[in-house]
């Protein structure tokens, strides 16, 4: 059976997949300022291994864990379900089927713990 990678068109799919996601992240006023002076390109890059490597691509993920990465943003669960939710659009704008979209969310949800550090609603 096909990875999921594989499924939605491979290294192209997902690069096409982190420019949207990125393109709807920064236009969101409630998360562009946690981009503020950050390395797009580089953020990008880190992007499509994690991307690729969390739906079975060849690549591994060799970034910071997920808790390193985020640690002292002061993200809110509300943060965390707007990125889910520009990820999820940012697919099913690539034409990931619905289907595989919610693979997907249910394979980042138990990321929400490592990721969120406030529990001030935003």
């Amino acid at each position: 059976m096909a990875s999921i990678f594989d499924q939605v068109g491979g290294a192209s799919a997902v690069s096409a997949v982190v420019d949207e996601f990125y393109s709807r992240v920064l236009a969101d006023p409630a998360l562009q300022g946690h981009f503020t002076g950050t390395d797009l390109a580089k953020l990008k890059s880190h992007q499509r291994s994690f991307v690729a490597a969390a739906l079975g691509g060849p690549q591994q993920y060799r970034g910071k864990s997920m808790a390193e990465a985020h640690a002292g943003m002061g993200i809110t669960a509300a943060e965390f379900d707007a990125v889910v939710g520009h990820l999820a659009g940012s697919l099913a704008h690539c034409g990931v089927p619905g289907e595989t979209i919610e693979t997907i969310a249910g394979a980042l949800a138990p990321l929400k713990g490592e990721i969120v550090s406030s529990q001030v609603s935003a």
